[in-house]
């Protein structure tokens, strides 16, 4: 009984501390339909949402933006042209399907790469996609093996593909988080967005879509996709992305969207839509419309460093005037940041290059860094510069190397060998003034009785014998000679 009222007496004092400890703020995620999602700030690759964003699923037809990827990047190097033709092989069909995205065309039909190239991102023809493979490594078998390289130089962990086009394949797989990777690595290629952002494409292969123009089937910036249903899904500030479909995958799209300078990318997967959920909405284009609204609602550019606030104070060693290195950001940072992000939530770590900081400092010395966190998750950093030029005290310098110097151990023994000296030197001085005032007085006295023998002498009438004048003193002799009777 006793035992059971101390466990009661915990669970009440726990539930009190628990009620009287701080609500931690947290944003309200926003309400998805999808199976996986992730929305990217551009400008610093920062999640400002994941929802099972590294699962592995099957990607669809955003596989071609993988694709492209590499034929752009063949282009830059001059291993091929946009203008240049390509024929089409028997291999352009494989793998495709009766109901499979095409553009229509065959084997034998003569076509460039930037007809390709429009094919397999606007009208996401597999069969485009396979002639660029084939045609780039010799085989569509070694244009995914390099499709594959190229994931793992980008980072993706999630990501394995098995063909050009994203065709139905258990082995090929990927993530919202790889995809977010791939996409951004094809953005720097201006043609990218050029071409993904084009609402329609007349092509000059007259075998492409029968002779038609080919349709943008990104409804978040096309009226005429064939997902618009009516333009329902246009999104102010969106541009380029890819969609994509199979019964695995459901409805998938990787697209980008920009407001008052904030450039978000959204990756929405497992979506449903007409085929696979009959239903008339496509939750690929309303997830990713909600993902917008909510970054852009939520987030805002806030300004953390600026070059002109001294963030740090620090002496310095032998400066002029005991001058203060004045240390402030060498640059302004200002990041994407959630609102709810008050200035006491913002916490700074100054992290100094050297311990000690020492004269003569030149202005804009970088000396450290800082860094803001709100909590544990770093939200900027910028490097620590000295704002004005410290001088060096060269009294305080002369100083310091004087100590150097006399603390060193062969200087500190040479004084040691020359104190002994000096005091033997004393020993020998002061012994020397003693005996020499001993022999004055003995002088003096031998003096004073020549004196008063002579005066007596004088008086009795004795003659007086002058001293020899050879009879004179000999210092060292006599000093020899009181040395010898000091040591006896």
């Amino acid at each position: 009984m006793k035992s059971f009222r101390i466990v009661s007496h915990i669970l009440l004092l726990s539930v009190l501390l628990t009620l009287c400890a701080p609500a931690a703020c947290a944003l309200t995620a926003p309400s998805l339909n999808g199976q996986a999602a992730v929305l990217i700030d551009l400008d610093t690759g920062r999640v400002l949402y994941g929802y099972n964003m590294d699962e592995e699923r099957a990607p669809a037809s955003l596989t071609k933006v993988m694709t492209v990827l590499l034929a752009l990047e063949a282009v830059d190097a001059g291993r091929v042209s946009l203008d240049e033709m390509i024929v089409a092989q028997d291999d352009c069909l494989q793998g495709m399907e009766d109901d499979s995205s095409t553009s229509g065309i065959g084997p034998g039909v003569h076509i460039s790469m930037k007809d390709l190239l429009y094919c397999a991102l606007l009208q996401s023809a597999n069969e485009a996609c396979n002639i660029i493979g084939r045609y780039l490594a010799g085989s569509i078998a070694g244009f995914v093996d390099q499709m594959n390289q190229k994931a793992e130089q980008l980072g993706c962990k999630h990501t394995h593909f098995a063909n050009t086009n994203g065709l139905p394949d258990d082995n090929h797989y990927s993530s919202a988080y790889d995809q977010y990777l791939i996409f951004a690595a094809a953005m720097k290629h201006p043609l990218f967005m050029e071409i993904s952002n084009a609402a329609s494409y007349q092509a000059a292969c007259t075998a492409v879509n029968n002779g038609e123009p080919i349709g943008n089937s990104n409804a978040l910036i096309n009226i005429t996709s064939i997902y618009s249903n009516g333009g329902r899904y246009l999104y102010e500030g969106a541009s380029g992305g890819k969609t994509g479909y199979t019964r695995a995958a459901g409805y998938c799209l990787v697209s980008t969207a920009q407001r008052n300078g904030v450039r978000l990318l959204a990756v929405a997967m497992g979506c449903d839509g007409a085929l696979n959920a009959q239903i008339e909405d496509y939750y690929n284009f309303i997830d990713s419309r909600t993902l917008y609204d909510w970054g852009f609602d939520n987030f805002s550019y806030r300004t953390l460093l600026n070059p002109n606030e001294v963030i740090e104070r620090q002496e310095v060693e032998l400066a002029e005037g005991d001058a203060l290195a004045m240390l402030r950001p060498a640059e302004e940072v200002t990041v994407l940041m959630p609102n709810e992000v008050t200035e006491d939530d913002l916490r700074r770590e100054v992290v100094l290059y050297n311990e000690t900081l020492r004269a003569p400092i030149d202005a804009g010395t970088v000396l450290g860094e800082v860094r803001v966190y709100v909590g544990s998750t770093l939200y900027g950093t910028s490097k620590l510069v000295n704002s004005s030029t410290i001088e060096l005290s060269r009294n305080a310098y002369l100083m310091r190397r004087v100590a150097e110097i006399l603390s060193k151990g062969w200087v500190i023994t040479l004084l040691s060998i020359l104190s002994v000296f000096a005091v033997i030197y004393l020993i020998l001085i002061t012994r020397y003034r003693r005996l020499r005032k001993k022999h004055l007085r003995e002088r003096r006295r031998a003096e004073k009785r020549r004196r008063e023998e002579e005066l007596a002498r004088r008086r009795q009438g004795v003659p007086f014998k002058s001293a020899d004048p050879t009879d004179r003193f000999d210092f060292t002799a006599d000093m020899s000679a009181f040395f010898d009777d000091e040591e006896k």
